[in-house]
């Protein structure tokens, strides 16, 4: 459903958003290595991010990513439009055509109505879960894991 681009975008900012305020900015060469990625691909898509103002982009020596805006304040719905752009929200499943176009299309797509009512659901979901949200559960998730060996 969602691009691989898109996956390690939201991977990678949860990243970023779980490292400490105090260590600055985050060097991508630590994101992709951490998180298993490829660093030029990934590279491109945090700038991506960083021009529409999700992250803030450093180079040099120092350089590196950090959050430009709260946790809190990005959804997945950000994410997922910068990277892939809006086809998942506003195109058919099974026609090339953007869903407003269904009116004549609408006999070849069986599957418009149910599919309308799974993107509404993912759009809301997209648009309530937060970087924050994920972040913290990761945290519970790690917390609940680190628990269990001690017992």
């Amino acid at each position: 459903m969602i691009s691989n681009s898109c996956k390690y975008a939201i991977r990678a900012v949860i990243y970023i958003a779980e490292q400490p305020s105090d260590c600055g900015k985050t060097g991508i060469k630590q994101i992709s290595g951490d998180l298993d990625l490829p660093t030029p691909f990934l590279a491109k898509i945090l700038q991506q991010l960083a021009k529409h103002k999700i992250l803030i982009s450093l180079k040099g020596p120092h350089g590196g990513f950090s959050l430009l805006k709260e946790p809190d304040e990005i959804t997945l719905l950000d994410i997922v439009k910068i990277v892939d752009g809006e086809d998942i929200f506003e195109r058919c499943i099974m026609c090339n055509t953007s869903c407003s176009d269904m009116n004549k299309y609408h006999h070849q797509c069986h599957l418009h109505d149910d599919y309308d009512n799974i993107r509404k659901q993912i759009i809301e979901l997209f648009s309530r879960k937060t970087i924050y949200d994920l972040v913290k559960k990761a945290e519970n998730h790690n917390d609940n894991h680190s628990n269990e060996s001690i017992l």
